[in-house]
């Protein structure tokens, strides 16, 4: 009988054994599938999404070839819509799509309130920075800087702080789609690195502004799609969009209006609206690349429509990566997969849910890796197009043996250069992950550098008596002060990196070995921040949000230029008063200081302004 039974059960068994054998090989070969259509999906959409913008190139014959004045500008009419997606495109970046919903995730609502900065800044750019340059017929806007000072090392060093923030701003954006690369597929991270490099150094050769724009308008259009689908499908699965506000009210995500004057917090609504305002008028106002786009427009009536209508669609891009980390954080909640140790870091929050949750379905994570690959690859482009004019402009045009050259044989120098910014950005992305996030990285880099650019701008536009050894020396003092607090913050062990609670309640059994193992790393960690004395003077200052380095940095510019031109005016100083802002100049003409000629210079046309 228990023979018998034996025997009935082991072939029950080895029946069981064999069903589940042809389950598991069914199952390979559906993700063997699946997979096969996910590369061809990412592969052409990369394909398709980066041919398309230069496609008329492709088709053109040789003897037709690109002018200089084409790669810059854009020869031909680029559309108002065209515009104003490129224009927010590039405001955001590829880097909000990973980056925005992991700090929703694990730091709550805070820096979305930086949205408050960017609106602010779009009529403030609007109104008082195109106005002053918008005729004086410039190529790269750090020209206006020479016009107005009279100074070559003034231009040079603007135009070398621009360079060095794009260098490192384009090293973190790259880095983004490996991150997801790695999590999704096991992509080495130098593989993706070296192949956006690559197909940027190919297409820049080919491309152009106007290429540059229709990539960003196809990169807009797609990330839109991907939010808003990954937003459609948490609501689904979660019960609703009321559902979504309600997990994360409850699980204390939302942190609005708080103004607390401590300037030692990461983010507060002050810090964030002030911060992020100064930072985007250095970006809208004295970066290359968005001045090229507005000055690729011909009237001031477009320019000013362009960035008005823009606000409305920043708001919505913006904002979408803040849902899509609301709608994860509902799917997510009870179950953290980075305290669960499924992720290793905060970033692959999105990656994981795609992959999570669309494994089966075929082409969808295809699609969602291509979007952020090709999101950084036209950014990389874009911006490599403006770092080669620029330094042509400002340090290469002053070589006679260069500028005496064709005009083909200029724009095969500027392609050159754009080659090899490609490989110096490729270098900055290895070490991008040595700093706390994709946003982090990216906040501290835009906001350690957005000081000296802007408030060498406003003492161009705004001070009259301001003269290029004030601008020297603010700059270089800004520069500097600023540069020793980050390499502080950096080196610093006080400056901790405290995230949100987050659950494993709802995690799978076997999860929760491992996240005992890493819970008990994470206290270690948090008691030997605690237990250092933070009251020291440097420390204070090194542990300084960095939300207020573009403030500070702006500030700090202004007033050493404004004391060091006042002690050190001179005739020789004089300018072309068309340099300053309309109502500077109408204010300056009724003030009672107004009888010092701090400008002599007939105020000229477009057609007679003075050329570098």
């Amino acid at each position: 009988m228990w023979g018998q039974n034996s025997s009935f059960f082991r072939f029950c068994n080895l029946y069981l054994y064999r069903e589940q054998l042809q389950e598991e090989q069914s199952a390979t070969e559906r993700d063997t599938t699946n997979d096969v259509w996910n590369y061809v999906v990412f592969v052409s959409f990369v394909v398709i999404s980066a041919l398309l913008p230069i496609r008329k190139r492709l088709c053109r014959r040789s003897t037709n070839s690109k002018s200089k004045q084409d790669y810059v500008f854009g020869a031909g009419h680029i559309s108002t819509l065209a515009m104003m997606l490129s224009i927010a495109r590039g405001t955001l970046g590829v880097i909000s799509v990973l980056g925005y919903p992991s700090e929703f995730f694990y730091r709550g609502s805070a820096m979305w309130e930086s949205l408050y900065g960017v609106i602010t800044a779009y009529p403030i750019v609007c109104f008082v920075f195109i106005p002053v340059y918008f005729d004086l017929g410039i190529t790269s806007v750090y020209q206006y800087l020479e016009l107005r000072f009279n100074s070559r090392l003034v231009r040079c060093l603007a135009s070398g702080t621009y360079i060095l923030r794009t260098l490192l701003s384009l090293g973190v954006t790259i880095y983004t789609p490996t991150v997801a690369l790695n999590t999704i597929i096991g992509v080495p991270y130098w593989v993706s690195l070296l192949s956006i490099t690559l197909i940027s150094i190919f297409f820049n050769a080919l491309g152009g502004l106007k290429a540059a724009v229709a990539a960003d308008v196809i990169q807009s259009l797609s990330m839109t799609a991907m939010l808003v689908g990954i937003i459609i499908y948490c609501s689904i699965t979660v019960g609703g969009v009321d559902q979504i506000f309600t997990i994360s009210s409850e699980n204390d995500r939302f942190a609005f209006f708080n103004f607390a004057a401590d300037l030692h917090l990461r983010v507060t609504t002050t810090s964030a609206w002030l911060g992020e305002l100064f930072n985007s008028l250095s970006l809208l106002g004295c970066q290359q690349n968005f001045v090229q786009r507005y000055l690729s427009m011909p009237t001031f009536g477009q320019i000013r429509r362009t960035l008005m209508w823009n606000i409305p669609v920043v708001i919505l891009l913006f904002s979408l990566p803040w849902f899509v980390g609301m709608a994860i954080y509902a799917i997510y909640w009870h179950c953290d997969p980075l305290k669960a140790s499924v992720i290793a870091k905060m970033d692959e929050i999105l990656p994981y849910f795609m992959l999570d949750r669309f494994e089966s379905v075929p082409g969808v994570w295809g699609i969602f890796v291509g979007t952020l690959f090709n999101g950084a690859l036209t950014l990389n482009i874009s911006n490599i197009n403006s770092l080669a004019t620029v330094t042509w402009e400002d340090f290469l045009s002053l070589i006679p043996a260069l500028r005496q050259k064709s005009e083909k044989h200029q724009l095969n120098v500027i392609k050159l250069v754009g080659t090899i910014y490609a490989v110096l950005i490729m270098g900055v992305g290895f070490i991008v992950g040595l700093l706390s996030g994709v946003i982090e990285s990216s906040m501290l880099i835009i906001s350690a550098t957005s000081g000296p650019l802007l408030g060498v701008f406003v003492l161009a536009m705004f001070i009259p008596f301001a003269n290029w050894k004030g601008a020297v020396i603010g700059m270089i003092a800004s520069h500097l002060s600023i540069l020793w607090i980050v390499v502080g913050r950096l080196i610093e062990s006080t400056v901790s990196d405290t995230l949100l609670d987050t659950s494993i309640e709802g995690c799978y059994a076997e999860l929760m070995e491992a996240q005992k193992n890493a819970s008990l790393l994470v206290v270690a960690l948090e008691e030997g921040v605690d237990a250092i004395e933070t009251s020291n003077l440097l420390n204070r200052i090194y542990s300084i949000t960095y939300m207020y380095y573009g403030v500070f940095g702006t500030v700090l510019t202004v007033l050493a230029g404004i004391v060091v031109s006042l002690a050190t005016w001179s005739s020789h100083d004089q300018y072309n008063m068309k340099m300053l802002h309309p109502a500077v100049r109408w204010l300056y003409s009724r003030c009672p200081f107004s009888g010092k000629h701090f400008g002599s210079f007939e105020v000229t046309t477009k057609e007679t302004a003075p050329k570098c």
